[in-house]
């Protein structure tokens, strides 16, 4: 029997997809088709929309945002922009919005009235002189202007009623146009990728209290206090066609318009590098403000280089500047590369300009290459490798300047191979003496050293350290001074010189000056040393004759306070040794060297023609508040020993001497008698003491008759004739440390005792 067989079953058929799963399947589709079609409509909506319709919303939102009233009075008009120009990877292919607008019209802040308006000029006038105006175009306003000027503004919606109204508008454009990308709106950022204005007038300012007019905060609804705008603008890309800019600053005391120029390219001609030209004027405080200039033609914001070509021409008071080249980053001010040229008739005559705190100089002119940032608050550049006069003296070097907290710094390099020694007056207050005195200095009738106060104010805007070398420093008078170096370090208001050093006739004086403005008055110490100075060196004349007035060497140590040269060294105290070795002198060789006082007092003591053999001469002095008490002031020739004795008063620039000569050699018919050196330092007198002249005219007379007999019972040795044994006396502190303040000022310490003739 045959098996028995099941019958077969059906083969399973795929399973049909349910609902659900369709309808999920059909989502993405559906998606794109509906974005498809909004973006077409959005498209078609922004082509074909008349957005003058919108302009009430736009006038109302703006407002809203800036707090102050906007209005758009021309034409508004909006197309797509799509590929994005300046975007790249898939940016590039989001859809942008450019959006054109004319006649538009924004207001001055509430509380600024017409300071900072449009129709107040600042064109060549004082920050004052802008004040005044806005406060006389305030009083003469009549209620039929006031309403004129809300009249010109289209009226906003009741919803603005809040935004204060100045009536006053501080800035106008005649159209702009900006390409606008979508997704940064999202974020509450507009981010501009070109913004073309054409004839914009604007006008900033800033009151004493640094208030400002540009800062858009929002008023509070409630009448609280305005709170930041959180919405945020920038711009890569920013063109300028015509235009004007006014500012009026009340801190800086400020104020200048700037003009602005499209240069416009011949037909045929391919354009040049620059396509603005800008002109400005006004005043910073008294000094006037003029200057000229040209600028590419499109100043890319958003790229970190793109070499924005620059030249302009400028004058602030006594300040002049030529300046070409290019900036790199123009929105940061970085990336400098320019050529620069300065000039002005005192170095110090830039701080209010650049902040720089450099001394007083006589007029100056400099050109080097500026290069680096001048970024708000990140600033580093160099002016490097300039070339330069500082009156007749050349100058040579390269600065470099590195913002910092809390103060910024200036450090480098200066050489000069000719350094006018007259040219360094200025610095300390004095005046070169040629034409009228230069700007920080003064010449005071019958007076000697420099009384005009250092601007120390000034000392803690800056940090320094600067070094300076002269190859070469000449007088009016052909002096040479060679090897001059000095190394400047001003740190938090304390300025240091050290070394200060001279290589002077074959000698070196070599000093340190420490002057501390952190106190008032100022606080200065000052230490130097004399080493082997040949005095002849110092008058070429007497070079000439091949005679010697001796070696110098010497030391000297003073503390004083005050606000200029004159003052600190009438409130001084310390010493100041001076000794002098082997030398000859005479009339003739002093008034060669123009040495007057000391020509009439070398006559008087040893005759008109006389040679004399100088062995040693010691100054020792010691000086309190400001007077030098003679404690040593002698010399030794073959003939005598000279002392003097007496003070000179610094602080009254005065001196009061007896010089006292003691002969060596009996000489019966000698009228030598004391002598007083009296009077200011710019004029002292030299004179004998009366009394004892007539004493010595009458002992003169007596000698003439018992002279025979007189010589022939003078003795053959003469006492105190042992020239090195005075000199051992003389020379006895040479080796001791002068000191400064009251230790030096201390009383004459105790002689040493001489050894005894043989």
């Amino acid at each position: 029997m045959p098996p028995e067989t099941s019958p077969s079953s059906p083969a399973p058929t795929p399973a049909s997809p349910t609902p659900s799963r369709r309808r999920r399947s059909r989502l993405p589709l559906a998606a794109v088709a509906g974005l498809l079609v909004v973006l077409l409509l959005l498209l078609a909506f922004v082509a074909w929309f008349d957005w003058n319709r919108a302009k009430p919303w736009i006038n109302q939102q703006v407002s809203e945002a800036t707090g102050r009233r906007f209005a758009i009075e021309g034409d508004l008009r909006a197309h797509w922009q799509w590929p994005q120009p300046v975007e790249t990877g898939w940016r590039r292919w989001v859809p942008g919005v450019t959006v054109q607008a004319d006649r538009l019209v924004m207001d001055n802040r509430a509380d600024f009235g017409h300071f900072g308006a449009l129709d107040v000029q600042t064109d060549d006038a004082s920050t004052a002189t802008v004040k005044a105006r806005a406060e006389k175009a305030a009083a003469s306003a009549t209620p039929a202007v006031s309403a004129a000027s809300a009249a010109s503004v289209p009226a906003a919606p009741d919803s603005t009623a809040s935004v204060p109204a100045s009536g006053q508008p501080m800035a106008t454009l005649g159209s702009v146009s900006a390409s606008l990308r979508l997704l940064p709106l999202l974020s509450r950022h507009v981010a501009i990728d070109t913004l073309v204005l054409t004839v914009p007038d604007v006008a900033l300012a800033r009151k004493a209290d640094g208030s400002n007019n540009w800062t858009f905060d929002r008023p509070a609804k409630d009448g609280g206090p305005a709170k930041p705008n959180p919405w945020s603008v920038s711009v890569g890309r920013l063109v300028v066609r015509d235009g004007q800019l006014a500012y009026a600053d009340a801190v800086k005391d400020l104020a200048f318009t700037a003009k602005l120029g499209t240069i416009d390219t011949p037909a045929g001609q391919a354009p040049g590098p620059y396509g603005v030209r800008f002109e400005v004027r006004g005043r910073y405080a008294k000094a006037r403000i003029q200057g000229r200039g040209e600028g590419g033609h499109v100043m890319d914001l958003r790229e970190k280089v793109v070499d924005y070509p620059l030249r302009f021409k400028a004058k602030a008071g006594t300040v002049e500047a030529e300046v070409e080249g290019i900036l790199s980053n123009p929105a940061a001010l970085s990336g400098m590369d320019l050529k620069v040229m300065l000039k002005a008739e005192s170095m110090a005559d830039l701080y209010d300009l650049t902040g720089l705190v450099l001394p007083n100089t006589p007029p100056f002119r400099t050109r080097g290459r500026l290069v680096g940032s001048l970024e708000p608050d990140n600033a580093v550049w160099e002016y490097r490798d300039f070339d330069g006069t500082v009156g007749d003296s050349d100058l040579h070097g390269s600065l470099t300047y590195t913002s910092a907290k809390p103060r910024p710094r200036l450090k480098g390099t200066m050489t000069s191979k000719k350094l006018r020694l007259a040219d360094l007056g200025p610095v300390l207050g004095a005046p070169t003496g040629e034409g009228k005195a230069e700007k920080g200095t003064s010449k005071r009738p019958g007076k000697v050293l420099p009384d005009v106060a250092f601007a120390t104010d000034r000392w803690n805007a800056m940090d320094l350290d600067l070094t300076f070398s002269g190859q070469q420093i000449v007088r009016d008078e052909s002096l040479p001074i060679e090897n001059l170096r000095v190394h400047a370090v001003l740190d938090n208001a304390l300025l240091t010189l050290s070394p200060l050093q001279f290589g002077v006739a074959q000698g070196k004086i070599d000093s340190t000056v420490v002057l501390d403005s952190r106190t008032k008055p100022l606080k200065a110490q000052l230490r130097g040393s004399v080493e082997g100075l040949r005095l002849s060196g110092l008058f070429p004349k007497v070079e000439l004759m091949e005679k010697s007035f001796g070696r110098l060497d010497g030391a000297v140590a003073l503390n004083g306070s005050g606000q200029s040269v004159a003052s600190m060294l009438g409130s001084a105290s310390g010493e100041t040794r001076l000794y002098i070795r082997d030398g000859r002198f005479s009339k003739q060789m002093l008034d060669l060297a123009a040495l007057n006082v000391g020509s009439v007092v070398v006559a008087k003591l040893f005759g008109d023609d006389k040679e004399v053999q100088l062995r040693c001469a010691v100054a020792d002095f010691a000086v309190k508040d400001g007077i030098a008490q003679t404690r040593s002031v002698k010399l030794s020739t073959n003939e005598a020993t000279v002392e003097a004795t007496g003070t000179a008063d610094l602080g009254r620039e005065h001196l009061d001497l007896r010089i006292k000569p003691e002969s060596l050699q009996w000489k019966f018919f000698s009228l030598r008698t004391p002598l007083y050196v009296k009077g200011p330092f710019a004029d002292p007198k030299v004179g004998l003491e009366a009394g004892p002249l007539l004493l010595r005219a009458g002992a003169a007379v007596a000698a003439a008759v018992v002279a025979p007999v007189a010589l022939a019972l003078a003795p053959i040795t003469v006492p105190a004739a042992d020239d090195d044994e005075n000199c051992a006396v003389l020379l006895a502190r040479a080796g001791d440390k002068v000191q400064g303040g009251a230790a030096g000022a201390a009383p004459k310490p105790p002689a040493s005792t001489p050894a005894k003739a043989r």
